[in-house]
């Protein structure tokens, strides 16, 4: 029994001396991991100063969003309590990774996002954090891949594209600013459901396609009716006319989508689940344009194309 209980203690010293080999290794590699990554370089190129985490191995730059006084239910609120823009950098084996949450007002996310995807960013979502807050704010969650010197000026250039809506107009706007549209809508159908193949609801002057795909959740079957849909709603009239909806991708189909609306002027107001558990896993971002009817359509049905979009959808016919 003697012998039994001095190999168990043997065999409790030794497990104890593993995992504290093992975890001083671990923060050896994180340790190396930041100071793989060209610090200096990044605070040169975004402009700010960052703070190294070293058990984390990663690099964080931060600033705060209190150029513009935040009301949230009646109180002011200080960035410390939720509006602090961030970018945090780790190294990987082809260079580095990026991750960030940007602090926008409504009028600088048209600016800041094609920023963002047209220098190899990747916008994963965009929206609330608050309610009953003035002005409104949406947070813009960002990741990327890439040497420091990409990532980093990439970064910079978002942060620059929200200054300049700032340095125009200190205070957020209330509006697109695009003209008034008329009080009675007139959309003629017709050459909207030839763009889109498809017949689309109308109503009062307003017409509607929406485009269901199939996925499963929980292995139970859902799609158009269960919410799994892509759809765009016309009112206005044929050359003053706006379009608002919603789009359903998986997560590769989500940043070529969004730039091909972004390109045609289009712009998007959300992105973010609607589900969980589903199969494929599902990204939903809505959109809101103005322009011509038949240009509108033009756009939506390109961005279908651009994402594969029309070998998948089917049109619900209502």
């Amino acid at each position: 029994m003697a012998g039994t209980a001095a190999t168990l203690s043997l065999n409790v010293r030794s497990m104890k001396t593993f995992l504290t080999t093992g975890l001083a290794l671990i923060a050896v590699a994180c340790a190396s991991a930041a100071n793989a990554l060209d610090q200096a370089k990044i605070d040169n190129l975004t402009g700010l100063k960052g703070k190294l985490n070293e058990k984390e191995g990663v690099y964080k730059v931060t600033f705060p969003r209190n150029d513009v006084k935040v009301v949230v239910d009646g109180w002011t609120m200080p960035a410390f309590m939720g509006l602090g823009t961030w970018a945090a950098f780790t190294a990987t084996k082809d260079g580095a990774m990026v991750m960030g949450d940007t602090v926008l007002f409504e009028d600088e996310v048209s600016a800041a996002m094609p920023a963002a995807l047209e220098n190899g960013l990747n916008v994963t979502a965009l929206h609330n954090h608050f309610l009953f807050d003035h002005p409104k704010v949406y947070f813009m969650h960002i990741e990327g891949e890439g040497t420091v010197d990409k990532l980093a000026g990439a970064i910079r250039k978002v942060y620059d594209a929200a200054k300049q809506i700032r340095a125009a107009n200190p205070n957020p706007k209330d509006s697109f600013g695009a003209e008034q549209l008329p009080e009675k809508s007139s959309i003629t159908a017709a050459p909207l459901n030839e763009i889109f193949g498809a017949q689309g609801e109308s109503k009062d002057g307003m017409v509607k396609f929406t485009f269901g795909r199939p996925a499963t959740m929980h292995g139970v079957k859902i799609g158009n009716t269960m919410g799994v849909n892509t759809w765009a709603a016309f009112a206005g009239s044929d050359d003053n006319a706006l379009v608002d909806g919603d789009f359903v991708v998986t997560e590769d189909e989500l940043q070529p989508t969004a730039r091909s609306l972004l390109k045609e002027k289009i712009n998007i107001v959300a992105i973010h689940q609607h589900m969980t558990h589903e199969q494929p896993r599902m990204m939903f971002f809505h959109y809101w344009g103005r322009g011509r009817a038949k240009d509108l359509a033009q756009a939506i049905k390109g961005a279908f194309l651009v994402a594969g979009l029309q070998e998948v959808t089917s049109p619900i016919h209502n």
